[in-house]
């Protein structure tokens, strides 16, 4: 039990930090230092109100409670030698260590999408997906604002990687380090990709923060979470995500500020 207490704690502090270094600085960048530079590229052209960033921030640190949990469980597992994780590199050699965290990409990319999909549903939402999204117009901050089930649900991802991928310690701590990045990425509310992705063959297979930020404002389509490919093959993307995304890549940086300026007097 004391074990368990032990994994508990160091994953809770391992996990916070890690949340408050990738959304701190997200936050740091995007609402402080070049909030006006930056400003043309806003997905939705204004900011959340103060309640809005506490209210994520506190579910968030729910959400790593939970996360912690589900983690030290985990640890327990893998020292007991019920998980394929491994520490010798030579077990598997370099070439298996890269496949190995792009298998474990695109698994999480998989249950992602459907699990995504499936608290969609008129039944589960209330219970699993609706604190998510009480963010209309989410920050970094609203990375991890779950509900304790949708956060359970969010974290068994890693356990399944580790009992289904042999992998080595540093290569799930390079997944580990991937999906919070691009979580963080797809909540900043910016768009940063170049305006001719969308023209290319990376378009149809990298997900964007415009196809994120749309499913907060319309609750429905655009479920993927790293790669746009589900989405295409099942017909859930947002009919207007191709427009919006040239629409913001595109805007006149003076232009939009001005006419922005002209709204807001």
């Amino acid at each position: 039990m004391n074990r368990f207490f032990n994994n508990l704690f160091s994953s809770l502090g391992e996990l916070t930090l890690r949340y408050l270094l990738f959304a701190g600085v997200a936050w740091i960048l995007g609402y402080w230092i070049f909030k006006s530079r930056w400003f043309h590229r806003k997905i939705i052209s204004k900011y959340p109100d103060a309640a809005q960033v506490k209210r994520e921030m506190r579910d968030s640190a729910v959400s790593m409670v939970v996360f912690a949990t589900v983690s030290a469980f985990t640890i327990l597992a893998a020292r007991q030698g019920w998980t394929q994780m491994y520490r010798k590199l030579d077990s598997h050699g370099w070439t298996w260590f890269g496949v190995s965290l792009g298998l474990a990409i695109l698994l999480h990319d998989t249950w992602f999408y459907w699990s995504h999909r499936a608290m969609h549903h008129p039944r589960l939402f209330r219970w699993f997906h609706q604190t998510h999204h009480l963010s209309k117009n989410p920050t970094p901050w609203a990375s991890y604002a779950f509900s304790p089930l949708e956060a359970f649900i969010q974290a068994s991802i890693f356990p399944l990687v580790m009992f289904v991928i042999p992998m080595h310690l540093y290569a799930f701590g390079l997944f580990m380090l991937w999906q919070i990045l691009y979580n963080v990425a797809g909540h900043t509310g910016y768009e940063y990709h170049p305006r001719w992705l969308m023209d290319s063959w990376l378009g149809k297979v990298l997900n964007t923060p415009t196809n994120h930020i749309m499913h907060h404002e319309t609750l429905r389509g655009n479920y993927g979470l790293y790669f746009n490919v589900w989405d295409r093959l099942m017909g859930t993307n947002h009919a207007e995500y191709e427009n919006r995304f040239r629409e913001v890549t595109t805007r006149s940086k003076e232009k939009f500020q001005a006419q922005t300026t002209s709204r807001n007097p």
